[in-house]
């Protein structure tokens, strides 16, 4: 059928319109933000499980600390990120546009404060007049400066450095600092030549919690949503497969190979490092404890602290809108 000059005109037309509406979809690619903390959700990164359960192409880019991800989250650079409750409290407070919808991690003993052998610190209140690094606006930093004004230490009179877990392990080698607050696998590294005075769960229980969460850009998120449903799933599995199988994930399993090739930890020092951390279910992150309610009451607590501290500008009237368990239910069935 040889076609006149307006059928041409018309099929190209709807060419043209077919063509813009496959470019409107939306793109099937992401970045995400994933730092060092020994968690079973490696496994996912190095199985591929989620790209091939979504079709997405998934770029997986290392931080050094939280604060680093909202940074790259704040650019646009980034629309998915692991950070701990401090950062993610920093993150709303400024007003980024970011959800939190997985609780990560229970921090537990899983972070430290570890004095050198032969520092002459025995405890909080001998940090006096030390070096003591950590990364700022971190978990660590938060958990740092409140348990120095809980034991009545003048935070002006501590030399406190702002340091990332690599570089706080060649200062301690060097014998630059003479403590450190921070996370595995740097911990466990440094622990050789030094000792705990105080723990993410001691200091916690004196008021202050903390966590490590997953945020997203909320907009990114709601264009997303079966991405979304699907990485819960995924992080439900992966949590549910280590707590059922502890005492199987050995320095020579694949699993423990692929925590330390994604955190650049030792494989030997996965195990003992992951039995810190607890990793809520499906069930306990919709709880009272994590994003049914306590999440925010941390995160509130925790802005008020950093404000005092002149970390934040102001604090939100409702975190709330930063938490999210929309995403959850949905994998869940609800």
């Amino acid at each position: 059928m040889k076609l006149n000059k307006r059928q041409v005109l018309w099929f190209a037309a709807a060419a043209t319109a077919i063509a813009g509406n496959a470019f409107a979809q939306p793109k099937k690619e992401v970045t995400f933000a994933h730092q060092d903390m020994l968690v079973p959700f490696r496994t996912v990164m190095e199985s591929g499980e989620l790209e091939k359960a979504t079709g997405y192409k998934i770029n997986w880019r290392m931080f050094g600390g939280g604060g680093d991800v909202i940074k790259a989250m704040a650019s646009g650079d980034v629309q998915l990120g692991e950070a701990g409750s401090s950062p993610i409290v920093a993150a709303a407070s400024q007003g980024q546009d970011i959800k939190l919808f997985w609780i990560l991690d229970d921090i537990a003993d899983a972070e430290a404060l570890i004095v050198r052998n032969g520092s002459g610190i025995n405890s909080v209140k001998d940090l006096k007049g030390k070096k003591v690094a950590t990364p700022f606006v971190s978990t660590a930093h938060y958990q740092l400066m409140a348990v120095m004004k809980v034991e009545g230490v003048d935070a002006k009179g501590v030399n406190v450095m702002n340091m990332r877990p690599p570089e706080i392990a060649a200062a301690w080698e060097r014998g630059d600092i003479d403590a450190a607050f921070i996370w595995d696998p740097v911990l466990t590294k440094i622990k050789g030549n030094g000792k705990v005075i105080e723990s993410s769960k001691t200091i916690g229980a004196k008021g202050f919690p903390t966590f490590d969460g997953l945020i997203v850009n909320a907009k990114w998120a709601a264009e997303n949503e079966a991405f979304m449903v699907e990485l819960v799933k995924v992080l439900a599995k992966a949590d549910a497969a280590y707590m059922a199988n502890r005492a199987k994930w050995t320095a020579d399993s694949a699993e423990v190979k692929a925590v330390a090739k994604w955190t650049k930890a030792d494989a030997k020092d996965v195990p003992p490092a992951m039995a810190l951390y607890t990793f809520p279910t499906m069930a306990e992150q919709l709880g009272p404890k994590w994003l049914g309610g306590a999440a925010v009451k941390a995160m509130t607590s925790t802005a008020a602290f950093l404000k005092e501290q002149g970390r934040i500008q102001e604090v939100k009237p409702d975190y709330a809108a930063f938490v999210t368990d929309a995403y959850v239910k949905k994998a869940m069935g609800k």
